[in-house]
């Protein structure tokens, strides 16, 4: 694990100071991970990484439940907290007409994944993790639109 951190970073659900382990030194530390299910499967990294977050569906005590979105990233700049863009059409009775709207959704996102901005993401809902974020990214997909990607209109 990384300790970049002021406390010390471990897993929960690992414990690290058995007795049987202090004498011999064992190469590949324990990790805990779990399938989050819904047909969304885990990433290698959550398997295979060594970084702490206790917030992560996979590898952190949160469970999904209720709603899946998707959205497309518009910004990466706070710490393990992306914001998405859910486009969606809105009826005007009077004019017989759609007009387009957006909402903006920040998402906790687990350092399983790099999103770009532009990438499209699906989101699970879960426990309030902040006071705005209580979705969850389950899945990347890469971005499939070249240019700034920020304010276009493509319902998913």
């Amino acid at each position: 694990m990384d300790q970049t951190e002021k406390s010390f970073q471990k897993q929960d659900a690992v414990f690290i100071g058995s007795k049987r382990l202090l004498g011999k030194k064992s190469k590949k530390a324990m990790r805990y991970w779990r399938n989050v299910g819904l047909g969304f499967p885990t990433p290698k990294e959550a398997k295979e990484g060594n970084f702490v977050d206790k917030k992560c569906p996979f590898t952190g005590n949160v469970s999904i439940r209720g709603a899946i979105l998707k959205g497309m990233v518009i910004s990466t700049k706070m710490k393990r907290t992306i914001v998405i863009r859910r486009n969606y059409l809105h009826y005007i009775k009077k004019f017989n007409r759609f007009e387009k709207r957006h909402s903006n959704l920040p998402v906790h996102c687990s350092p399983a994944f790099e999103p770009k901005e532009g990438d499209i993401v699906t989101a699970g809902q879960c426990r309030p993790l902040a006071k705005t974020v209580r979705f969850n990214v389950l899945k990347v997909d890469k971005n499939q639109i070249f240019g700034s990607a920020r304010k276009q209109f493509a319902l998913f």
